[in-house]
């Protein structure tokens, strides 16, 4: 297998491809003066392909580039092309919510479809279930663990574990059991039409303990923003919260922290400060199945 460095995922791809002793093929890219992108293949495809490319923001440009990517390597003889996608932009609107919303994953993955991806990979999928009904095989893989892992290879003791929502609580749950600890979750209410968050208040046996707050995704912080206060509020000594895919857009780390939050620990799905566990070897495991 070769591994194609995507623009969005060159640093990842490259540690991916260095454990599996794998060949890396670059790719040039550019966006044109009208916004437009352009890639190029630099090196022989002609055999089974992995392309990493994560699609976080800019959403639309990165999943362009994934489809020309895949497009150039099948029109130059890949046999088999794996789409190996962190961050799978899109994958939470699965439904249709609201009358005349359109099923985004579906579309996304047709797209993928028709560009030449034969599989596809990724990592922490907002709903599971999603990916039975996408045109090629498809496969999340947890890192809930391997966050786990960074905290107890810190030394912290007597963990509490918390998810923000019940529909995250097996969530919760993988990371207790890596940690051997206590584990729960918050009952959440988003307003489908204004995105606002309220938050149900729930005792914990949290007051002085270290609480983690593990998410999949961590997008404008405000659903950490309101666990923390809870956790607080209740005698948390201090909290901290790890998610998959951290977005943090805009100002969302700061808010976080401003509400009382220890660290942000997040994975290199989403290249960034607070990326400092790595997916390499959960992703390279995953592709020698």
């Amino acid at each position: 297998m070769k591994i194609i460095l995507g623009p969005a995922s060159q640093h990842l791809g490259e540690n991916i491809a260095g454990i599996l002793g794998a060949q890396k093929v670059n790719v040039a890219f550019k966006i044109f003066p009208d916004g437009e992108s352009y890639v190029r293949l630099e090196g022989d495809v002609r055999d089974e392909v992995a392309i990493v490319q994560t699609t976080s923001p800019p959403q639309d440009s990165r999943l362009i580039q994934l489809a020309l990517m895949a497009d150039a390597a099948k029109r130059s003889g890949a046999k088999k092309i794996t789409a190996v996608v962190p961050y799978l932009a899109y994958a939470r609107q699965d439904k249709a919510f609201l009358q005349g919303e359109a099923v985004s994953i579906e579309t996304i993955a047709d797209m993928l479809k028709v560009a030449g991806v034969d599989a596809l990979v990724t990592v922490n999928v907002h709903q599971q279930k999603v990916l039975d009904r996408l045109p090629f095989p498809a496969k999340s893989v947890s890192a809930i663990p391997l966050l786990a892992e960074y905290f107890k290879n810190r030394g912290f003791s007597d963990f509490f574990v918390i998810a923000p929502d019940k529909g995250a609580v097996h969530i919760a749950e993988e990371a207790g059991g890596v940690l051997g600890t206590e584990y729960g979750y918050l009952d959440k209410q988003r307003d489908r039409y204004t995105g606002q968050v309220s938050m149900e208040k729930k005792t914990f046996a949290v007051e002085g303990k270290t609480v983690i707050i593990f998410d999949d995704i961590i997008s404008t912080g405000g659903t950490i923003v309101a666990a923390a206060k809870i956790l607080k509020d209740q005698g948390a000594e201090k909290v901290y919260t790890a998610c998959v895919h951290p977005l943090l857009v805009g100002d969302a780390e700061k808010r976080i922290l401003d509400a009382g939050v220890e660290e942000v620990i997040g994975t290199d799905s989403i290249p960034s400060r607070v990326s400092k566990v790595s997916l390499a070897s959960l992703i390279a495991k995953e592709l020698t199945k």
